[in-house]
């Protein structure tokens, strides 16, 4: 920078100019924050965008999502859910559950999951801790049947039972889409959804859902919401966790004793 001093002598005005420097200053400006990973999931770590009811949603390239502990670019797409034909309409009421959720009023936004995610469940072995079912086969569960007619469901004894899904190999998992029955708005007591590596669930259990909020079903204190059967089934973020096998507990419901399954999606890709 430059600075003019002026000065009189002998009776003349003298106009100098004095060259100073200045220093640069030691403090940087701030980092630009790096972008956050948008997850794909139980927390959820991947929620899709609100969006208006029924709005098409284009793909998402260059996001990245955190599978199994990873962070990686990814792809992301709506998941292509077929729902069945509602069965009934309104809002229910006089359903004394704590921790219920509200219904929505409006459908569920798109689920965004990898480019490539299917329903890795459908037509998998199924087996259960009822091994002869009141009605219906264990295989309804897998079927591809989503409808609350009857012969579409099977129906497990009094208590907590649970059914587990063979998805036959390794898969990363992003969703599961759950249907107990929806032919009438009640709610299904300490649903409890894992996943693991092997049958006997000793080995890499990983809890994606758990609404048993007082440990009545022995698997452990829960901090998810109840909510109501309808025909959209619950859907779960899996987080992209990693495994083979696919348990679901319950124990009975608002109605009855009774534990019912329509079906199960399980929606991932093979681990590579």
């Amino acid at each position: 920078m430059s600075m003019r001093t002026y000065a009189v002598v002998g009776g003349i005005l003298i106009c100098a100019v004095l060259l100073g420097s200045c220093e640069k200053s030691n403090q940087q400006a701030p980092p630009k924050s790096e972008p956050q990973p948008s997850g794909t999931s139980v927390t959820p770590a991947q929620q899709p965008p609100a969006g208006t009811p029924g709005e098409q949603i284009t793909s998402t390239a260059g996001q990245k999502t955190e599978v199994a502990g990873q962070v990686r670019d990814e792809q992301l797409v709506p998941l292509d859910i077929k729902l069945p034909k509602p069965q009934f309409v309104g809002t229910p009421t006089n359903i004394a559950v704590p921790n219920l959720e509200k219904p929505l009023g409006h459908p569920r936004p798109p689920f965004l999951a990898p480019v490539g995610t299917r329903n890795v469940a459908f037509q998998k072995p199924v087996s259960s801790s009822d091994e002869q079912p009141t009605i219906g086969e264990l295989a309804m569960v897998t079927d591809g049947d989503k409808d609350a007619s009857e012969g579409s469901y099977v129906e497990l004894g009094p208590k907590v039972q649970y059914v587990t899904i063979d998805l036959k190999a390794m898969h990363t998992i992003y969703a599961i889409l759950v249907w107990h029955y929806h032919k009438q708005p009640v709610v299904y007591n300490d649903v409890i959804v894992q996943v693991a590596d092997d049958p006997d669930f000793v080995s890499n259990v990983n809890t994606v859902f758990n609404n048993d909020i007082d440990n009545s079903a022995g698997r452990g204190v829960g901090k998810d919401m109840s909510y109501i059967e309808t025909a959209e089934g619950k859907l779960i973020d899996a987080k992209g966790v990693q495994g083979r096998y696919v348990r679901l507990y319950s124990r009975g419901n608002t109605a009855n004793e009774l534990n019912h399954y329509i079906e199960v999606e399980v929606y991932g890709k093979p681990v590579k």
